[in-house]
This record gives structure tokens, C-alpha cells and sequence, in this order.
């Protein structure tokens, strides 16, 4: 067997292994067409409570940190900027910036891990909130993460008795 032989097994291996790949993760947006588009920045969102730059790692349905959301441009890890409003949360992204109504924030605490990023406890914001009636976590690793989660904690009113146990995503109370 010659080289050109070897050499033409592996490249079409190689084809095959991304063809996979991308009929998978057609299949995954398929599935998840159902997910509404977020909410575009409104012309007024009141005064700016804090500001925070790092990274966009990903979003996942509730409780599912493993199961990454490939539509409406929040399958793609980025650079991001966020600004906590007195009427919520600004995501801006490379590609698009959206906003997280205050209403619709559900929790704001600190998380380890998601897909494909493992850091330091506590090194990673997740903020769960509610995009139309599906329920997702978003994270994000910034080098303030207890003040983004403080910022983002303060928005959101809690009850006195939490009526929903934590997620099994080891989240902590920020």
C-alpha cells in the first residue's frame, strides 16, 4: 500500500468526520427552531447600573449546562459587553446585541462549569432567565463575576422562600 493510498483513506475520513459534524449540528438547530429570537435593545432602558467586557461561553436550557442552544445567534462563543440597565440586562455580542427585561431574569449566581469550559469555582455568571415560555441559562466569564451577579441579583425580586430548588448545575448563592 502506498502512501497515496494512506493519504487519500485519512482525507476522506477526515470529510466523512465533518460532514457528521455538520448534519449534527443542523439536526440540534432543527430541533430547536421552536426558541424565539431575544428581544432587540429598546430606544430606553433607563439609567446604567453597571458595565462589565469578557466573554460570551454559551447558553443552555434550564438545568441542562451540557446541551448547548444553537439558534438565534447564541451557539457561538464571543467576546461580549454587558450593560445591567434599571430595566434589565444588555448582551452585546459581534454579532448582534440583544436584552433580558428585568421580568424575565430569573436567577444570577456563579457557576463552574458549561460546555466546553471548566474554570475556577465561582468563575463563570450564570444567569438564568425566560425567553418567551423557554426557560435558559446564560454564561458569561467576565473578571468581575461576583458583581455582575450582584448587578444582575438586584434586578430580579425574590421571594421570601425560594418556591424552585437550584438547578443541578452546582449553582451557589451569589
Amino acid at each position: 500500500m502506498t502512501k497515496e493510498f494512506w493519504l487519500t483513506l485519512v482525507l476522506a475520513f477526515f470529510v466523512v468526520l465533518v460532514g457528521l459534524m455538520a448534519v449534527g449540528w443542523y439536526a440540534r438547530r432543527r430541533r430547536q427552531r421552536n426558541i424565539p429570537a431575544p428581544l432587540p435593545v429598546p430606544e430606553n432602558f433607563g439609567a446604567e447600573l453597571a458595565r462589565f467586557t469578557g466573554f460570551y461561553v454559551s447558553t443552555t436550557p434550564d438545568g441542562e449546562p451540557l446541551n448547548r442552544i444553537a439558534v438565534r445567534g447564541l451557539g457561538f462563543r464571543a467576546r461580549a459587553s454587558l450593560l445591567v440597565t434599571e430595566a434589565g440586562l444588555i448582551v452585546s455580542l459581534p454579532a448582534s446585541d440583544f436584552f433580558i427585561p428585568k421580568e424575565d431574569l430569573r436567577e444570577a449566581t456563579k457557576s463552574r462549569y458549561t460546555i466546553d469550559r471548566v474554570v475556577e469555582e465561582g468563575g463563570l455568571a450564570l444567569i438564568a432567565w425566560t425567553l418567551g415560555d423557554v426557560k435558559l441559562d446564560s454564561y458569561f466569564r467576565v473578571e468581575q463575576t461576583a458583581r455582575l451577579v450582584d448587578a444582575v441579583a438586584s434586578l430580579i425580586s425574590r421571594p421570601a422562600f425560594p418556591t424552585e430548588p437550584a438547578s443541578p448545575n452546582e449553582r451557589e448563592t451569589a
